[in-house]
């Protein structure tokens, strides 16, 4: 067996999960024993955050232990710049062995960056995201190969997102793709070669992301009796903040919707969310049956969440919890505390270095951005930062846009003229209703929660300038290249 100061490492991230939509963290509706059974036997984060509501310049962050703006993976139509060093090739120095099997969105030719091996294809590495230069977005996109159709994701102007009027039972590609990677990861898991070496295996299932389509029984079990609406109080809708409504507008997430088309995509999604538990439960089966379970630490998280409706938006790209908090779980029965919650503010690029510090690699030496959570598993942490950065620089938005939780407060900060802000009590209004950024009462403590953005931002003017240069370079060259010899 593998030393145990060296322990196996299986890294379970979903997409688009956000994790009030659990039994797990409280959910009165959705199902999720597995995520239950985890949390049991190990650590769960209550206040867990991505940094960054969207797939590909999340999954470049987590990958590599630093801020989107930090490694400039700006949008999910920019891949990882080659010469960034990504937690698997740490470990690989360490002896591991190390697989992706899955969805981790690196884009390009180069899509393992330190994996010695992908088990089952990414369906998404090879997708083509359009480039939205700011300001002058087109509509529709323009810079992608003539025939393919993108109206699931960017509609266009005037249009209904489609996928909340097509939610219901059924099947599709996500479903299919979700059962190879499963597949796959249980052939790894009961291969005799890991119990040779410590491995590092990453599963990236791509449920619950859209379309709200899922098989039977887990449809019928939801629709239409444990399903619930949106909570939107009378009149939030006329007063949503600047940047809700730009989201509603670009995708057309306004619909309009029936409330039956809203109670179907919610409960799609929420069975979806039961799907991806039962496969969690089954690999942590694979693991106590191989013997490998009292020396394989877990990790359960997303790359971002899901609105699903609240505050009438779906999808992600926004600050609300729905969409930037994500589940965690951090599991090593007899290593680690069992049954623990932890309501100290994280985010994953604090994973990042939390697998650096189990494979005996000093996440300081490296520059992250994160911080190792054993010191805070472990009740020693007292100086835990308790704080959470989240960048959105991508489509959905017209400029820069940075979050920051620190205690009971969350402050979202829009770059420009004017400047728009968004601040929020989490304690005295979870549900995100009430913006209190313009309170002179708590004039000081926006201030405050500002110039630690700005901080970590430095020159947000020329980062602003370097971003819109990179979405014109790239939209040009997309443009007037052949799709296919274009490696971003």
């Amino acid at each position: 067996m593998p030393s145990l100061d060296k322990p196996n490492i299986l890294v379970i991230m979903s997409d688009e999960h956000g994790p009030m939509f659990s039994s797990t963290y409280g959910h009165p509706l959705v199902d999720t024993p597995n995520m239950d059974r985890l949390a049991a036997q190990g650590t769960t984060f209550d206040a867990h955050y991505t940094n960054s509501p969207l797939c590909v310049p999340s999954r470049l962050s987590f990958m590599t232990g630093k801020f989107v703006s930090t490694i400039r993976g700006w949008d999910n139509a920019t891949p990882l710049y080659l010469g960034e060093l990504t937690w698997p090739y740490l470990l690989r120095s360490q002896g591991y062995d190390t697989a992706l099997d899955g969805k981790m969105h690196m884009l390009g030719r180069h899509a393992l960056h330190g994996f010695d091996e992908q088990i089952a294809h990414d369906p998404h590495a090879a997708n083509v995201h359009p480039v939205f230069p700011w300001g002058e977005v087109p509509e529709p996109p323009t810079d992608v190969p003539e025939g393919l159709d993108l109206s699931s994701n960017f509609p266009k102007a005037g249009e209904a997102w489609p996928e909340v009027k097509r939610a219901g039972p059924g099947t599709h590609k996500v479903i299919e793709d979700d059962q190879t990677f499963e597949d796959a990861a249980h052939a790894y898991l009961s291969d005799a070669a890991r119990k040779e070496n410590p491995f590092a295996l990453c599963v990236g299932f791509i449920a619950p992301h859209f379309p709200y389509i899922v098989p039977e029984p887990y449809f019928s079990k939801y629709y239409p009796d444990r399903v619930d609406m949106p909570n939107i109080p009378p009149g939030h809708l006329e007063n949503l903040p600047i940047a809700a409504v730009r989201l509603r507008e670009m995708f057309g997430l306004d619909g309009p919707y029936t409330e039956d088309e809203v109670l179907r995509a919610r409960a799609a999604y929420f069975g979806m969310i039961e799907q991806l538990d039962e496969r969690i439960g089954r690999l942590m089966d694979t693991l106590e049956e191989q013997g490998l379970a009292d020396n394989t630490v877990i990790i359960h998280t997303s790359d971002h969440g899901e609105m699903a409706g609240e505050h009438g938006l779906w999808r992600k790209m926004c600050f609300y919890e729905q969409s930037a908090r994500v589940p965690l779980q951090v599991s090593w029965p007899g290593y680690l505390p069992e049954g623990q919650r932890i309501s100290s503010i994280t985010s994953n690029v604090d994973i990042t270095a939390t697998i650096l510090d189990l494979a005996g690699v000093s996440p300081e030496e490296w520059k992250l951005d994160g911080d190792s959570l054993l010191p805070l598993i472990d009740g020693d942490a007292p100086g835990w930062k308790d704080e959470a950065f989240v960048e959105h620089l991508a489509h959905g938005t017209d400029r820069p846009r940075g979050m920051i939780r620190s205690g009971k407060y969350k402050l979202s900060y829009n770059h420009g003229i004017p400047p728009e802000f968004e601040m929020y009590d989490l304690e005295a209004d979870p549900g995100e209703f009430d913006n209190i950024a313009e309170d002179p009462d708590l004039r000081e403590a926006r201030n405050s929660l500002l110039a630690r953005i700005l901080e970590k931002w430095g020159d947000v003017d020329a980062m602003d300038t370097a971003i819109r240069q990179s979405q014109k370079s790239r939209f040009l060259m997309r443009e007037t290249m052949v799709m296919d010899d274009v490696d971003f």
